[in-house]
């Protein structure tokens, strides 16, 4: 059977627009990010198999438009939600820019089984996520189709990493996870195409006609 993921970053949010952020599974997308869901919604040239959401109230948002539109899919909610590593209640109400010697520090050591503390998870933790998700998708029934989930840009840099570089270490997979590895960081509302061949996954350009065009 021909099965494809589409996997969607979410729309810009109160945290990526720079604000400080509480919570980070409640973060809410901004009016930007709203417009960029309802596009998102407009441009599908198919109705999917599935949909599938993080959690995370920003992914729920952006997919709501989609949803909406395709009111007779059936959706999920799966564990695809964003990647913290640092211990939320410490940089509760802190902009990223206070944040960041400590993101730095965080990637530098590149230890992939450290936990930074509760609400924390290792990098370890994350990988097995993406291959979940992974899994998941592969178990889905062959004539599934199109299964688009609406999802986080660190959590799909996982996957695709887990799909380029199955061989790889844990830590080289740490070592390159934005540095030097050639993968940009997924932008707002940006897609990433998935699909299930006989040897497994490839990775397919994104159609001009899925483009987000900012």
């Amino acid at each position: 059977g021909f099965m494809r993921a589409i996997f969607v970053r979410h729309g810009e949010s109160t945290g990526n627009a720079g604000s400080p952020c509480h919570d980070l599974a409640k973060l809410e997308l901004t009016e930007k990010g709203r417009e960029q869901a309802r596009q998102i919604a407009d441009e599908w040239t198919e109705a999917p198999a599935l949909i599938v959401v993080s959690p995370y109230l920003r992914a729920q948002q952006t997919a709501q438009p989609t949803r909406d539109r395709f009111f007779a899919v059936p959706v999920q909610q799966w564990p695809i939600e964003e990647f913290t590593y640092l211990e939320p209640s410490r940089w509760n109400g802190t902009a990223r820019s206070e944040r960041l010697p400590h993101i730095e520090d965080y990637w530098n050591t590149a230890d992939p089984i450290y936990c930074d503390g509760p609400g924390a998870e290792s990098f370890v933790s994350l990988l097995g996520r993406a291959e979940i998700a992974l899994g998941r998708l592969r178990s889905l029934p062959d004539q599934a189709g199109t299964v688009v989930l609406f999802s986080h840009g660190q959590f799909m840099q996982a996957v695709r990493m887990s799909v380029l570089y199955p061989g790889a270490s844990n830590q080289d997979k740490m070592r390159s996870f934005w540095l030097d590895s050639g993968l940009p960081a997924f932008q707002n509302a940006e897609r990433f195409n998935l699909e299930l061949l006989a040897k497994g996954w490839a990775i397919q350009p994104t159609h001009e006609t899925e483009k987000i065009v900012s």
